[in-house]
């Protein structure tokens, strides 16, 4: 009796020097002081911590984890809501620090804003559910995993050790030089013959099927018989030229 007497006492001078302590209101959006607010949102991470030190315990029994398991979550939905509300009074953004973390110190396992901690990862049909998402995510490779798989093999520097690369490729190659080869003649032959057929005296001419050529001497050519005469006269000249002087 003296003790719970002392604790009630201490209790009612508490109440006078710092106020009545109240209840937490049920939403954020109702708190205009930042003090407060900031108060009711320690109060929550003093609960959430007490949660999560109990729920560690995986002889409570099923129901009580998954008790335990939603409380925490409530808490951290409800914490969310202080913090946001912190922000808009002007205090700091609590947003952006470390989230919650479970009793071994890492991130809590779960999805869609539901989360798992302790003894709740143990529960029928969560376990199961990790194992199968742990499985789909060794399947799936990401970008890292496909890097790693990316070496002088990938850029064919080995692919010609066997020399059956070698073999293929002269094979291919022989076939488009020929088929290049004969193309080039093929094209040369046309252009000879068009230029034959061009160079005549009078400046046009006719090809195989009779029809017109379109070339037009711009200046008068010259006879076989005229360039002899020409290249005669020349020697003549350089002879003449040589001796006479």
């Amino acid at each position: 009796k003296a003790q719970a007497m002392l604790n009630r006492f201490i209790a009612y001078k508490k109440d006078q020097m710092y106020g009545p302590r109240g209840r937490r209101p049920a939403l954020a959006s109702e708190c205009k002081n930042l003090r407060d607010a900031e108060k009711w949102r320690r109060s929550i991470l003093k609960e959430v911590s007490r949660h999560v030190s109990e729920i560690q315990n995986g002889s409570l029994g099923e129901h009580r984890v998954r008790d335990l398991n939603d409380m925490i979550n409530k808490l951290i939905r409800e914490k969310r809501h202080w913090e946001r509300q912190i922000k808009l009074l002007g205090g700091p953004d609590y947003t952006r620090q470390l989230g919650i973390r479970d009793g071994r110190g890492g991130a809590p396992m779960g999805s869609n804003g539901y989360f798992y901690f302790g003894a709740a990862r143990e529960l029928p049909g969560v376990r199961e559910l990790f194992e199968k998402r742990a499985i789909e995510k060794a399947k799936k490779r990401d970008r890292g995993d496909l890097y790693k798989l990316v070496d002088a093999e990938y850029y064919g520097y080995g692919d010609e050790d066997d020399g059956v690369l070698v073999k293929v490729e002269k094979k291919v190659e022989g076939k488009a030089r020929k088929r290049a080869i004969d193309k080039w003649n093929d094209n040369n032959k046309k252009q000879r013959k068009l230029l034959r057929t061009a160079l005549s005296v009078d400046g046009t001419s006719k090809n195989a099927e009779g029809s017109d050529i379109l070339f037009k001497a711009h200046v008068p050519l010259p006879s076989d018989e005229e360039i002899r005469k020409s290249i005669l006269a020349k020697k003549k000249a350089e002879l003449l030229k040589k001796y006479a002087s």
